[in-house]
């Protein structure tokens, strides 16, 4: 029987998807569906709403529309325009240095509103055309925004972060906000040696000098941006606020920062801004309260730990058995948005790693680190699509490009998971 409820629910959810259902419906009805072939023990549409309320009922979660919200906030105020004349003091200077400035600039604009998307429009629309004038390749230029883009996800404050720590029964926010950095600069630091090489080839020079009294104007630009990373961080670190006091706090300091200091927002932009905040909570909540939904029923059925059972029988290996998750994880970032990914498979592979004594928190990295690459290959990946329209390029001639930048990525992927020391090392610093 169970073996044919999971049959039912994979089934009627990939068969909902294949017809364009959006993810969340697919997950409800799939659930449901599954829940009705025990109609005669389970009521399925009151479970179905029963689970759906309790999963959203999260004090953690009240964290997710306040990062959203600092995130739209930094998104039109202006940050942009100053972390890229901060990034071209940094590494301006170096062979390709637009290209290293645009991983940088991603790198930290990813960081501070917590979004690829976010980063890939923000950063993109400044750094493509400037690259493009400057004598660079359209499709190199698109290929790095697009992929630099996903270090924000893994660098905090980060919203997959804390959806992971939901999913996963209660992972530390903090331990895997403090585990994000080493991997997320480790990405940055791959895709900038990518594009030495590939600037060192095509002979792309070094950005103009910044004489020194632009350095420090820049330098000074960009610390009230900056400042708040060491707010957020330095206070869940110090135990002086929880990550989601931490979101409300973020919001406040990045109000005054976009109307009063920097002035790029105002007053009239708020509602707009509020609602686009609203709208994609909802998107998110929605997600997380189908999917704790089904993640409900799997437990129900036992299907994680036959799952963990299937592997194991099959190998014992360590190593292999992560490659193998690491695999199937890579399968379905290429159709499943980074969220709906994290809330359904965590349940299913966390009991098979912490099985072979991985910890909750380096797993976290690796899946987050792993479905950063689905966000941007097709069909579904969110950052490759605005990458593209901001680059005015079409999605087949930007692959061929992409291809290096997705080595990378997967190489770093693998040190990450063979290596826990890279994602926990600042975690065991810091005494969590």
């Amino acid at each position: 029987m169970e073996l044919l409820d999971a049959g039912v629910l994979a089934g009627s959810f990939l068969l909902l998807l294949a017809l364009g259902v959006p993810i969340s419906f697919s997950l409800g009805i799939a659930t449901t569906v599954t829940i009705l072939m025990n109609i005669m023990t389970i009521p399925a549409l009151t479970t179905v709403a029963q689970r759906m309320a309790t999963g959203i009922d999260s004090f953690t979660l009240l964290a997710i529309p306040f990062f959203i919200l600092s995130g739209q906030l930094m998104n039109k105020g202006g940050i942009a325009k100053r972390l890229i004349s901060f990034a071209k003091v940094i590494v301006g200077r170096f062979h390709g240095g637009l290209a290293f400035v645009n991983i940088l600039a991603c790198m930290l604009f990813g960081a501070i509103s917590g979004s690829a998307v976010a980063a890939a429009a923000a950063i993109g629309g400044f750094m493509i055309p400037l690259m493009i004038k400057e004598g660079y390749n359209r499709e190199f230029s698109a290929a790095i925004n697009i992929t630099s883009s996903t270090t924000g996800l893994l660098i905090p404050p980060s919203n997959v972060l804390i959806v992971y720590s939901l999913a996963s029964g209660g992972a530390s926010i903090a331990a895997l906000f403090l585990a994000g950095y080493l991997p997320g600069i480790l990405v940055g630091g791959s895709l900038m040696f990518i594009s030495f090489i590939y600037s060192r080839k095509h002979k792309y020079k070094s950005h103009e000098k910044i004489n020194f009294k632009q350095a420090v104007k820049s330098f000074f630009d960009v610390i009230p941006s900056l400042l708040l990373l060491i707010i957020v961080m330095g206070g869940i670190v110090a135990g002086i606020f929880t990550a989601t006091e931490a979101s409300a706090i973020a919001v406040l300091y990045t109000f005054v920062l976009s109307v009063a200091i920097y002035r790029e927002v105002k007053i009239k932009d708020l509602p707009k801004i509020i609602l686009n905040t609203v709208n994609i909570t909802a998107i998110v909540m929605l997600l997380v309260a189908t999917s704790m939904a089904m993640s409900w029923i799997l437990s129900f059925e036992n299907i994680p730990q036959s799952i963990s059972a299937a592997l194991i029988s099959l190998t014992q290996n360590k190593i292999i058995i992560l490659l193998i998750i690491n695999f199937i994880l890579l399968c379905i970032g290429t159709f499943m948005d980074i969220t709906p990914a994290i809330l359904i498979f965590t349940p299913i592979f966390l009991p098979v790693v912490t099985q072979l004594g991985l910890d909750p928190v380096h797993f976290g990295i690796i899946m987050v680190l792993n479905l950063n690459i689905g966000i941007c290959t097709p069909p579904v990946g969110n950052a490759l699509f605005v990458g593209c329209s901001v680059a005015n390029i079409s999605l087949l001639k930007v692959i061929k490009p992409l291809m290096p930048f997705f080595i990378s990525m997967i190489i770093s992927l693998l040190i990450v998971t063979y290596i826990p020391e890279i994602s926990l090392i600042i975690p065991k610093i810091f005494g969590f």
